[in-house]
């Protein structure tokens, strides 16, 4: 057995952690570029902090879900104003944003040198500016990822920029920041953190150490998720999606993805839909497919296994089998109203296209067995 496993430098968890925000950021800069989410104004708090600290402070504001351009821009940023050091506070956007700037602003050449699939790959060659990730949801786990994903408008794709050097130097979780998230982000968000504990479980990556948080991941978020959509106050199932998003950050970043991810990079290249969102329309439906296909053509897989211990972590029941955990997630979906594909504007017209580009997709290589063109087409078809 040899796997690799790396993540942040440092991660701090806690009710209140980001009030710490100042005095960490001092130890590692004098000029910050703050990257946050539409609104720069919720990140007084912490722009208060770091200016108390005696840093310096830029601001940088990521209204959408960042592209190339937008990037490009936050470097430039950064390189005019002599940052030395940046940080991202707010969803996944905004912290994938920091991270790229981060990346970028401390090696030469264009954005597109470095962006897989549709760029040249090229490895980065010198260390992230330094960086600080401050989650204001819970789903993406993007605050101790190596990768930042990023749209390529002319291609309509999202790929990403990934690289070692990318993994922030402190990750700050802290669940307060997430008891105002409203309840369709908090849904949507929450689907994708457990689908990012489900894929690296399942994936033809996974490690020992992947495991051990997947399992308790998906264990607390099954049980968490309900209770946050009914009371959004309550702090400690806050804390527990915190901890599940943190998870799933540490598992994709280290055993891989699957065909939902496979999916929506394309899909949110293409169409104006939140990432969550996508995942959660997908999930219900590559399960099952990955299931079917298991079944009929590696019945004895250890994935195979796997979602029949998936069903029990999800539902409590110690006789589930695989297709609870498909009801699962199905009757989750609905119970949250979450949109379908079709809602956001994808059409039948567009499955083949997008089928296509889900196979090139690198999430698309840690699928626990490889979906046929006609299967990809089923998934997509039944998440319309």
């Amino acid at each position: 057995m040899r796997f690799e496993f790396a993540t942040a430098a440092r991660v701090i968890v806690g009710a209140g952690a980001s009030n710490d925000a100042g005095a960490i950021a001092r130890e590692l800069g004098r000029h910050a570029l703050v990257v946050t989410g539409r609104s720069p104004d919720r990140a007084a708090a912490l722009i208060g902090a770091l200016r108390s600290s005696g840093l310096d402070v830029t601001t940088f504001a990521v209204t959408g879900e960042p592209d190339i351009a937008l990037v490009d821009r936050g470097r430039t940023i950064a390189r005019d104003a002599g940052c030395d050091a940046v940080i991202a506070i707010g969803g996944g956007s905004a912290l994938d944003a920091g991270k790229a700037i981060a990346a970028l602003a401390a090696n030469g050449g264009e954005v597109l040198d470095y962006l897989e699939v549709v760029g040249r790959g090229q490895p980065l060659t010198h260390p992230s500016l330094p960086c600080i990730t401050i989650p204001t949801t819970a789903g993406t786990g993007s605050e101790v990822t190596r990768n930042a994903v990023l749209g390529s408008p002319a291609e309509r794709v999202k790929v990403s920029l990934r690289h070692a050097f990318m993994l922030p130097r402190v990750a700050i979780v802290d669940p307060d920041l997430t008891l105002t998230l409203p309840a369709a982000q908090t849904a949507a968000s929450g689907i994708d953190a457990i689908t990012q504990l489900i894929e690296p479980y399942v994936s033809k990556r996974a490690n020992p150490m992947t495991d051990a948080l997947c399992v308790e991941g998906i264990r607390r978020a099954a049980a968490a998720l309900p209770i946050v959509m009914r009371d959004p106050a309550n702090r400690e199932a806050r804390t527990a999606m915190s901890l599940a998003s943190l998870w799933s950050g540490i598992a994709l970043a280290n055993a891989g993805l699957g065909a939902v991810h496979g999916f929506a990079g394309p899909i949110g290249g293409r169409f104006p839909a939140p990432h969550g969102a996508i995942c959660a329309a997908l999930l219900p439906h590559v399960m099952a497919a990955n299931v079917r296909a298991l079944d009929a053509r590696a019945p004895d897989s250890r994935a195979r296994t796997r979602y029949d211990e998936i069903a029990r972590l999800l539902t409590g029941r110690p006789a589930a089998t695989a297709a609870d955990a498909i009801a699962w997630a199905h009757t989750t979906v609905a119970a949250f109203s979450i949109p379908t594909l079709r809602a956001y504007g994808v059409t039948d017209g567009d499955v083949s296209a997008l089928v296509a580009q889900a196979q090139r997709a690198s999430s698309m290589k840690g699928n626990p067995i490889e979906l046929r063109a006609d299967e990809l087409t089923e998934i997509l078809t039944a998440a319309l």
